[in-house]
């Protein structure tokens, strides 16, 4: 092969190989050949190599955002549902109640910011990006239906296969990139504290018992998607370890610009300010006087909003940080969920 060909080789591959991609680590190894000094092979590779690097690292369009999870991203079809949330609620970024558990917007609220944002059309479904954000409630759901740790790690087979089911039938439907998060660290939160208030604590004060089945859920999870992948190597699969980006508000606070990460912003009495009884926006007799349980002094510093939910302040932090890639497997940005490095 003469190398005045390889430019049309290159050409060649352009046209009819468009979507080629290669994860970087692939072309920097295959420039390597230990046994032969056909530099024209090695300067090939190479260029092959550029060309997959320039077609991978062009950013996404979502034209829409489908996302699939609990109250932690949640934008109104809970409050539509049933009863709305009242003030504070919403109070920091929109001033008002708007459907949302926390006092302004969701991670899902900035992820939805970094793309357009229109009225989904039909042909959308393709090309949107998929969310996930599960894990909290179902595993929530074991913990206050009386279930010992042992007996929900146990549930997580089934609520991890369910998954995986529902993932295969969005995919059928036309839907190819996928961004799912991991769930959070539930021993931090106080709603565990207040039910399980002898449970043993890490060094951060959050429940380690309960952690730990968090950690077991999102094991299964990645090996879930992991097996995804190779079922439906179509489609793009993005594992998002929130778990680290949340625990680390909790044990370095001061770190990040935050405080008291274990005591709830928006909550009613005790040492976490939190009770199942008296909710944030309920209305309380104190001191023979009704009150409305309202938010902190500054919610802007704190982390944990009504013991369930995080502050806008913390779902702002946490997006900055996995909007990267830092926390993804494979360890690319948000903005370049739509290429499949894996392979």
């Amino acid at each position: 092969m003469k190398l005045e060909n390889v430019s049309l080789s290159l050409l060649y591959i352009q046209r009819y190989f468009p979507l080629l991609h290669l994860a970087p680590s692939f072309c920097f190894q295959s420039m390597e050949f230990p046994e032969t000094n056909n530099k024209l092979i090695t300067t090939l590779s190479f260029l092959l190599c550029m060309l997959s690097l320039t077609y991978a690292s062009k950013n996404c369009d979502f034209p829409a955002i489908f996302n699939f999870g609990d109250s932690n991203s949640d934008t109104g079809g809970l409050a539509a549902a049933f009863s709305p949330p009242n003030s504070p609620f919403g109070e920091t970024f929109f001033h008002m109640p708007a459907g949302r558990y926390s006092d302004g917007r969701l991670i899902i609220d900035f992820i939805g910011a970094m793309f357009a944002e229109s009225v989904p059309e039909r042909d959308y479904f393709e090309k949107a990006l998929y969310t996930f954000d599960i894990g909290q409630n179902d595993l929530g759901a074991g913990f206050s239906g009386n279930l010992s740790v042992e007996e929900v790690n146990a549930t997580v087979p089934d609520i991890v296969n369910s998954f995986s089911a529902n993932v295969k039938k969005i995919y059928n439907l036309g839907a190819r990139s996928f961004w799912i998060h991991n769930t959070g660290p539930l021993g931090c939160l106080a709603y565990i504290f207040e039910s399980f208030p002898l449970a043993e604590k890490d060094s951060a004060g959050c429940a380690k018992a309960y952690n730990e089945v968090a950690q077991h859920f999102n094991l299964n999870l990645k090996e879930s998607v992991a097996q995804l992948r190779k079922d439906l190597p179509l489609a793009v699969f993005t594992y998002v370890d929130i778990y680290s980006v949340k625990y680390s508000l909790f044990s370095e606070p001061e770190k990040h610009g935050f405080e008291l990460p274990l005591v709830v912003c928006c909550g009613y009495g005790g040492k976490y300010n939190f009770s199942s009884n008296v909710r944030c926006g309920d209305t309380v007799a104190a001191n023979g006087t009704q009150i409305v349980v309202g938010s902190c002094d500054r919610p802007s510093v704190r982390v944990n909003w009504d013991g369930v939910h995080y502050t806008e302040a913390a779902n702002k932090f946490i997006f900055d940080q996995i909007s990267t890639g830092a926390f993804s497997d494979p360890p690319i940005p948000l903005k370049m969920a739509c290429h499949n490095t894996t392979h």
